[in-house]
């Protein structure tokens, strides 16, 4: 007698499981408190943009170097969503041509996808590194607070190699996927 196995995928944002194992759901914690913390910059950098924006209208006061804080700490926040988006299946897929294919092939080209997806994570990473390298080396600073322009591309990287270990560990567990529904 053949019972059919499905696993249940769970999207909820708080999720805490999605029959990921040990590795998977550290990953998931990580990549979630990474996610949380990009999204209250960015709460702090709308803050400091109401209050500019307000101030310069009301009160003939603006926050200095309002712009640069928000394009410098925006760069980094955003690069902390990735690996969750990815581990809660998130991503944008397109799925005309996949609709009608058997789940085990689904799963084989999704594990393919994560495959690619961890290459093109573990490339940005080390090119935004050696932009921070050589950003540090020339001393490059910004233009009205004179923040060194190297900080917040640096700590665009550890997003970056979560999403590449995001991608990685997709990778295998799709592929995991593909055989099991294959059996």
């Amino acid at each position: 007698m053949s019972e059919e196995r499905e696993e249940r995928l769970s999207y909820d944002p708080f999720t805490t499981s999605d029959a990921f194992g040990p590795l998977g759901n550290f990953l998931l914690k990580v990549s979630r408190f990474f996610a949380l913390t990009g999204g209250l910059i960015f709460v702090a950098l709308v803050l400091m943009s109401l209050v500019s924006v307000v101030g310069r209208k009301l009160f003939s006061f603006a926050v200095p170097g309002d712009v640069e804080m928000l394009q410098m700490c925006s760069a980094f926040a955003l690069s902390s969503f990735f690996a969750y988006c990815h581990l809660i299946h998130g991503d944008i897929k397109v799925d005309f041509f996949t609709h009608n294919m058997a789940p085990h092939r689904v799963a084989f080209l999704d594990a393919f996808g994560s495959l690619m997806v961890g290459l093109f994570a573990v490339l940005i990473a080390w090119r935004t590194g050696a932009g921070a390298m050589s950003l540090k080396e020339a001393g490059e600073t910004s233009a009205i607070l004179a923040w060194p322009v190297w900080i917040p591309q640096a700590l665009m990287v550890p997003g970056f190699i979560l999403m590449a270990l995001a991608g990685f560990y997709m990778c295998g567990h799709m592929l995991r996927l593909a055989i099991w529904r294959t059996q």
